[in-house]
């Protein structure tokens, strides 16, 4: 809770500050005759007349990490831009309830947008562009200020021990664990493999816009992501290359690639020229089939 006290203030009025040292006896003055002038303006003011807030493998991952599970649910407006699917986007409470309490979570935080935004929130945390404006940041402006300023205020609401992520949002358990890092904020950031379908296919709420076509032809994200990762094991050292070859055979498939990359885990960055890929890159890829958009990645 924050409490706002009193201005602490010397005999003349002045407030006090480590600067009044800096002042003149002169400067003293003038300042004091300041503060007079304030008052007297407060003053009249103060007679004037009144005016008349991936579920399961998300759960069994927190409950190795502590007693009490708590699960945060918010559709988030700010990392949406006007343009994307706020209005539309899958909720589905009343099922994520449910699959909560069958696994055993204790509590689910959903709190309602009016209760979690009550005012405009003009306060946002503004990530390290180095790494919050490649990828994912390029292709939706804005999106990972939107996710850093939602987490810090959840975080700030539950106050976890630790907070578990979805790996298939890489770049975005990344942002968060440096943001937590930076902040000295007091929970540790676990990040959980991604889950997939049998055949593949990275679980993903806006799965559900996919028709059955698009549903068959989009474990071919998957497919391409596994084959390159596969090649880099066996020894493949090109591999902006072989992404390039994996983006046009998406490409050729009808798919609409804004990315498929090979970067350093840690900070997103292309790896150096020479350095070992396997056990150290990720392959990432975000891609439109039809009008949905979908992400997805390996570490290698």
């Amino acid at each position: 809770r924050i409490v706002g006290e009193p201005t602490c203030r010397a005999d003349d009025g002045l407030a006090l500050s480590s600067r009044n040292s800096y002042l003149s006896a002169q400067e003293r003055a003038q300042a004091t005759a300041l503060y007079a002038q304030l008052r007297a303006m407060a003053q009249s003011v103060q007679t004037a007349p009144a005016g008349r807030v991936e579920v399961q493998a998300l759960e069994e991952q927190a409950r190795q990490h502590g007693q009490q599970v708590v699960a945060s649910i918010f559709v988030n407006r700010l990392q949406f831009a006007p343009n994307e699917d706020f209005d539309r986007y899958p909720r589905t409470l009343a099922r994520d309830c449910e699959m909560l309490a069958a696994r055993g979570c204790d509590l689910v935080f959903a709190p309602d947008e009016k209760e979690f935004y009550p005012e405009p929130q003009t306060y946002k945390v503004h990530p390290d562009a180095a790494l919050a404006d490649l990828l994912e940041g390029h292709f939706r402006p804005g999106f990972f200020i939107g996710v850093c300023t939602v987490v810090m205020k959840l975080l700030s609401c539950v106050r976890p021990d630790v907070a578990v992520f979805g790996q298939k949002d890489y770049q975005q358990w990344r942002v968060v664990e440096r943001m937590v890092k930076q902040f000295a904020l007091p929970v540790e950031i676990v990040g959980v493999p991604t889950c997939r379908a049998q055949d593949g296919l990275a679980l993903s709420s806006r799965n559900g816009y996919l028709s059955p076509s698009e549903r068959s032809e989009s474990v071919q994200l998957h497919v391409q992501l596994r084959a390159l990762a596969e090649s880099v094991r066996a020894g493949a050292t090109d591999a902006q290359g072989l992404a390039q070859q994996a983006s046009q055979a998406l490409a050729q498939r009808g798919w609409q690639v804004d990315y498929l990359t090979v970067r350093r885990r840690m900070d997103l960055l292309p790896p150096e020229p020479g350095q070992a890929l396997a056990g150290q890159c990720v392959v990432l890829a975000a891609a439109k089939l039809g009008a949905t958009r979908l992400i997805d990645n390996l570490e290698i």
